[in-house]
């Protein structure tokens, strides 16, 4: 592990596996680098050089004293800066919306692969004051009260989902990481639309959704590969319950950085 400097000067957490074209992993929500092993293990054996990271405010990563998706376009261009000038960036979840929205901020990226992208479109958005909420319970010492708010109003889990995961034993993992909720309903509700600078993105696109997904998410990403005319658009039937499955992600990623 290693730590590169954002801009305003938090550490940031990097992790390194492989040899051969460079590619970001940016994780969804209520992950760390530590969830994308598996991906980083898989694109490694692909011959690709992967680099996983703690978004700011998880693992071993540090944070700001205020919360905006600026610091965390900020962070990106700093992994990408210390990896490769001409790295190639794969986000999943609201991982895919931040990339998008930094490629849209003009970071560099020489290839964009948005995994499940939950882009909302301005409609049925989480309440107005929901940022507030989950910064308050942060600030009471109720990380885990932020981890179940952005679960039922940031992504919409049932109630009894919910429920059985908090009686779970993974609960008392996630629940230190209830800051960071703040910043993926940040990024999400400031690119709930994508801005014509993130559709003009000048990178070849490539938006993967699986088969056995969220119907939201079936929408979100089948709506912005209209939106992006040029963007490849493929459904990955290995890739379930929302998440990328590493062989599959890792030979479609390889296919087109490795050939």
């Amino acid at each position: 592990m290693n730590h590169v400097t954002s801009a305003d000067g938090t550490p940031i957490a990097m992790h390194e596996s492989g040899a051969g074209p460079t590619v970001i992993i940016v994780n969804g929500a209520l992950s760390t680098a530590r969830d994308a092993a598996e991906i980083a293990r898989a694109f490694a054996e692909a011959g690709l050089r992967a680099i996983t990271y703690d978004r700011r405010a998880r693992g071993d990563s540090g944070d700001g004293a205020i919360a905006a998706p600026e610091r965390e376009v900020e962070d990106l261009a700093a992994v990408i800066s210390a990896s490769a000038a001409d790295a190639a960036v794969i986000g999943h979840s609201s991982g895919a919306v931040l990339a998008l929205y930094a490629a849209g901020q003009g970071v560099p990226m020489s290839r964009l692969f948005l995994s499940e992208p939950p882009f909302r479109f301005g409609e049925d958005m989480p309440a107005a004051d929901l940022e507030d909420r989950l910064q308050a319970a942060v600030d009471d010492g109720r990380p885990e009260e932020a981890v179940v708010l952005f679960q039922r109003e940031a992504v919409g889990l049932p109630e009894p989902f919910i429920e059985q995961f908090r009686a779970s034993p993974a609960f008392a993992q996630i629940s230190p990481l209830g800051r960071s909720t703040i910043y993926d309903a940040l990024v999400t509700r400031r690119a709930s639309t994508p801005s014509a600078e993130m559709l003009g993105v000048r990178m070849p696109v490539t938006i993967l959704c699986g088969v056995e997904t969220m119907p939201i998410l079936v929408t979100a990403a089948s709506r912005l590969a209209e939106m992006m005319p040029d963007a490849e658009y493929l459904q990955v039937p290995e890739s379930i319950g929302h998440r990328m499955d590493p062989e599959a992600s890792a030979r479609i990623v390889a296919a087109r950085l490795v050939g």
